[in-house]
């Protein structure tokens, strides 16, 4: 038994004519030590594979991964393998070595037929349109319809997991994790390696590396730091009952029950009056400490003062509550 996490699966992937693979569907996966060759299940890819290229240039061959989740990520196979555990919940964020996904991943040209090469998509598009029309002539066919070039595919074309709502697809990457009862909004985004750990709306973003508890809410056009959009390594997250407002934002963790007031952002050096009570009456000055200093701390409301505009720090008893209707999904 090896001492490293492992997981394993049979997955269908599209190659393109220079043998690059553009993506691999998971249907299934396991964790745990890989089976030995004679015993493994059927990949029951037999009607949908095909060794010959389409008018894409495309081929889709069965292939047989097996990740250790510990060490590094060896091919776009394995990288597609970890994405796909995360989204399917067998992996919480900032659980799998994901160090040089980027790498390992191709810019795929992503359309309502299927991944495309970069390099031949002009020909490949004529061929794909014209293949269509001779197939069916004189009846009108859909045309290729490019919805993004990336290295990261949508989400819900690979997995869709139970119990979510997402108002637009385009905006919840495969690599996403989605716990049950949560609701995306159509202007929410949730990158890879991100999501929700219970409960919560999602009306603004969610950045690489970040997760949000239980009952927790990001408002409309709300925004997190994560570990690609300025935040270093530093990895912030989102207790249970708290609310980042509209138009906010963190550079800092949040812990339960907090709120920042909308169109507040909070970095770790910001500049914050503590306001506490018992020196207001002992007539003392207030503590103003950086954002940092409060990073993960709980029962905490961010505002700015209106009359000075400093922002401020005071005690709050009790956190949000979700309307329980909206999540049973």
């Amino acid at each position: 038994m090896s001492d490293e996490r492992t997981a394993w699966g049979w997955g269908l992937a599209s190659v393109d004519e220079a043998e690059t693979i553009l993506d691999v569907w998971y249907p299934t996966l396991h964790l745990g030590d890989a089976p030995r060759e004679a015993p493994r299940p059927r990949h029951g890819f037999d009607g949908v594979s095909h060794e010959e290229p389409d008018a894409r240039g495309v081929r889709r061959i069965p292939v047989f991964t097996v990740s250790q989740l510990d060490g590094e990520i060896t091919d776009a196979a394995d990288a597609y393998l970890r994405l796909h555990l995360l989204s399917m919940r067998l992996a919480k964020p900032n659980t799998l070595n994901l160090d040089g996904i980027f790498a390992k991943l191709t810019n795929v040209v992503w359309t309502n037929y299927g991944p495309f090469a970069v390099e031949t998509f002009a020909q490949r598009k004529l061929e794909v349109e014209t293949a269509m029309l001779r197939a069916n002539p004189g009846v009108p066919q859909a045309g290729v319809n490019v919805l993004s070039i990336d290295k990261f595919p949508r989400m819900v074309d690979y997995v869709v997991p139970t119990g979510v709502r997402i108002g637009d697809a385009d905006r919840v990457r495969l690599g996403a994790y989605l716990a049950q009862g949560t609701t995306v909004m159509h202007a929410g985004f949730v990158n890879y390696n991100a999501g929700t750990l219970g409960t919560s709306m999602v009306e603004g973003r969610i950045s690489q590396g970040v997760v949000v508890g239980n009952g927790s809410d990001i408002g409309g056009g709300a925004s997190t730091m994560g570990t690609l959009s300025g935040g270093g390594k530093l990895r912030n997250s989102i207790g249970e009952h708290s609310l980042v407002g509209a138009n906010a934002g963190i550079g800092i963790s949040l812990g339960d029950n907090c709120v920042v007031e909308a169109g507040l952002y909070i970095t770790a050096g910001t500049k914050i009056t503590v306001v506490d009570k018992a020196k207001k009456a002992a007539g003392e000055p207030f503590d103003v400490v950086k954002g940092a200093d409060l990073s993960g701390k709980d029962n905490l409301l961010f505002i700015r003062n209106s009359i000075t505009g400093g922002i401020e720090a005071r005690q709050r008893k009790t956190g949000i509550e979700l309307n329980a209707a909206l999540h049973k999904n």
